[in-house]
């Protein structure tokens, strides 16, 4: 196996239970294999062994810890006994739901490795080299515990030109329909797994969904980039007056209009294909008012050089939808860019409050949904923030 050396003191922070080593961080890497992927183990500069992982010379996250102790990393055996104790955790905080994450990278300890398990189809993304290199492996591994019906590779991602890996969507097993029904929370939800957002839906955010119950009843409820209409279709299965949801895609809009009539709901959630922040401007314009409003962005901060940029279009969607809130009325407001850290969030968030000219107090804040766990010593496993504010004034 191939043998990784670290320079002089570089060793506290991954002994500390962060699964990477940067590129700069190794002195020398020594072995027949020392291609992308390739199993290796991990010494501090006294030799002392530290662990085995994956790893790749193109990316500047060049070794990802898997075990602290000596494994076999290309058994099927090693993978399948990770993802059963994964899927574990999952059956056990949601026994009656089809629809999860059921692998999520790091914080399952399979860095690289995210599983979506929508009914009895599987949607994958092996986001690092040594995860692509072993899919054969881990395609064994996933057949023998799920027996899916089909598994789909969303490896149309960014993070994989990072690891000198090619963006690609392939149907790896099974077949794939164009649209696969989900439930949660009681309603029904068509998503495309081809090429729907992340790999097919937003599972994060089920159980944040559920904040929309007894404030949005008898009320007028916005939802802004809407995306499929998740959460105007859950307003208005709880009591909404109405619920508009706008979103810039056509065919998302399309899709959330199928799924506000597949739960009988078409005339209470209705949506628009807009550009959101010029719709909030002549919502404004046109005098509307909203009780409820639906923020939840896709990821503006893509990495930490447009922190700034996006720092703007966060304060400027969530200043427009202070302006349209009754009194009293709520903002649910998400990020879910982990380079947007929570503190900075609710930095903005007054701030925005402060252009608005609006009193604002802030009812709750939540996280992911807990099939999303986080790893405390690797906060980048924590992402999303959900915040939940009330104008009082």
């Amino acid at each position: 196996m191939t043998r990784i050396t670290l320079h002089k003191n570089e060793e506290k922070r991954i002994k500390s239970g962060h699964p990477w080593a940067f590129s700069n961080e190794i002195r020398e890497v020594a072995g027949e294999d020392t291609g992308p992927g390739a199993a290796a183990e991990l010494y501090d500069a006294g030799g002392g062994f530290i662990g085995c992982g994956h790893y790749n010379p193109r990316s500047l996250i060049a070794f990802r810890l898997l075990a602290h102790r000596r494994e076999d990393l290309d058994s099927v055996e090693f993978y399948e006994k990770r993802i059963a104790v994964a899927l574990a955790h999952r059956r056990a905080l949601y026994p009656a739901f089809a629809t999860f994450r059921a692998v999520y990278g790091e914080s399952d300890f399979l860095p690289g490795l995210v599983v979506d398990k929508y009914g009895d189809r599987l949607s994958v993304q092996f986001l690092s080299a040594g995860m692509d290199r072993r899919r054969d492996i881990l395609l064994e591994a996933l057949h023998r515990l799920f027996a899916p019906a089909g598994i789909i590779a969303r490896n149309d991602v960014g993070v994989r030109l990072l690891e000198g890996l090619e963006e690609r969507v392939e149907v790896l097993a099974g077949e794939i329909p164009d649209l696969v029904e989900m439930e949660e929370n009681g309603l029904r939800f068509q998503v495309n797994l081809r090429e729907g957002q992340k790999t097919g839906g937003f599972l994060d955010q089920k159980e944040n969904h559920l904040l929309l119950k007894g404030v949005c009843g008898g009320k007028a409820v916005l939802d802004c980039f809407c995306y499929t209409g998740s959460w105007a279709v859950h307003a208005a299965s709880f009591g909404a007056a109405s619920a508009l949801g706008i979103d810039i895609s056509a065919r998302a809009v399309a899709q959330a209009a199928g799924n506000a009539e597949l739960n009988g709901l078409a005339g209470r959630a209705v949506f628009e294909e807009c550009d959101a922040f010029e719709r909030l401007r002549s919502l404004h314009h046109e005098g509307r008012r909203f009780g409820v409003i639906v923020m939840d962005p896709p990821a503006f901060v893509k990495s930490r050089k447009n922190i700034a940029e996006a720092t703007k279009g966060y304060l400027t969607v969530n200043r427009r939808a202070l302006e349209l809130l009754e009194p009293g009325g709520y903002l649910i407001t998400c990020s879910c860019s982990y380079h947007m850290g929570r503190e900075p969030f609710r930095d903005l968030l007054a701030q925005a409050a402060r252009l608005a000219r609006r009193e604002v107090r802030l009812v709750t804040a939540r996280s992911q949904a807990p099939d999303h766990p986080v790893l405390l010593s690797f906060p980048e496993s924590e992402y999303l923030k959900c915040v939940v504010l009330q104008a009082v004034g």
